[in-house]
């Protein structure tokens, strides 16, 4: 399952700052889809907690930021329009912000360009 996030609201960032992030339920995985006013690696790997989620560097030691509310590891959700708060943490200093659910495909097709969340480049490459 692959989960489309909206991110916005990081004022103190930039009055402008979003990001829009797939999230790979199954591999623990998300990929930076689209971004503005918020320094982002390429993709990196979640980590769940109870009631949060934490989306990491490709490393995993230190979350960017923290999804408050969607739980990836429950029997339900998350679910098209889902809300909650995010909190950047990946700056000096701390940030709120808003994440929701835009969209959640049940199908494992892989994204139309590029590679998802750190795959060989050959996979992705025609032969």
């Amino acid at each position: 399952m692959r989960i489309t996030v909206h991110l916005s609201t990081f004022d103190r960032l930039n009055p402008c700052a979003y990001a829009i992030l797939w999230l790979d339920r199954e591999r623990r995985q998300w990929s930076r889809e689209s971004h503005f006013g918020v320094n982002l690696p390429a993709w990196g790997v979640l980590r769940t907690e109870p009631h949060a989620t934490s989306v990491c560097a490709q490393g995993g030691e230190v979350p960017i930021f923290e999804l408050d509310g969607l739980e990836l590891d429950g029997d339900v959700g998350p679910f098209e329009g889902e809300t909650g708060g995010a909190q950047w943490i990946g700056s000096r200093r701390s940030s709120p912000g808003h994440w929701y659910v835009q969209c959640v495909d049940e199908e494992t097709a892989p994204p139309e360009h590029g590679i998802f969340a750190g795959d060989d480049a050959d996979a992705a490459s025609p032969a």
